[in-house]
């Protein structure tokens, strides 16, 4: 929920007859009329914020409301930054590939999951090599083996029409 933009009742919007007030330090001034709270409130140059409507009596806030927002709004800024979108790469695998270039798939499979994306691996069986299916297992149990060490198999091999698919995740970070 973004708070920059979620409404709170501030100052002549608050309507109800007793509040509890708590200063900008946290310091708790009581249970008081709310014209009484918006008095001191404006003595300071500041506003009455309510912050807990569901408590009773609700809690009100004397601060700076203008500069309250501005701060959530940089919080929030902040922590959409240090989000990662988890992405789905795929590897295509061969059902008769060779060593190396077995070995380079499972570098960039190590390299995918380490900046923490899903890998979908698949091999897409063409033609006679649909008669072959459990050679197409035993290259995608060697692929999930050579990447145990950076991954977990999130969904284990199986044949889905023409092609197999397996998934792995990266391991969680200790």
């Amino acid at each position: 929920m973004n708070i920059a933009i979620k409404e709170l009742q501030i100052n002549e919007e608050i309507r109800d007859k007793e509040v509890r007030v708590i200063t900008g330090d946290g310091e708790v001034l009581g249970i008081m009329s709310a014209q009484e709270a918006l008095a001191i409130a404006e003595e300071k140059n500041l506003d009455l914020v309510k912050i807990a409507p569901q408590a009773v009596p609700p809690v009100c806030k004397i601060m700076d409301y203008g500069k309250y927002r501005f701060e959530q709004s940089k919080k929030e800024k902040e922590a959409k930054k240090n989000q990662h979108v988890v992405e789905i790469k795929e590897i295509r695998l061969s059902l008769n590939i060779d060593t190396h270039d077995f070995e380079t798939k499972v570098n960039h499979a190590k390299r995918f999951l380490t900046s923490g994306n899903k890998v979908k691996v698949s091999i897409r069986f063409r033609g006679r090599e649909l008669a072959h299916t459990e050679n197409g297992l035993v290259t995608m149990k060697q692929f999930a083996d050579a990447c145990t060490d950076f991954s977990n198999v999130e969904k284990a091999a199986k044949l889905e029409g023409k092609s197999m698919m397996m998934f792995l995740a990266p391991k969680p970070k200790k």
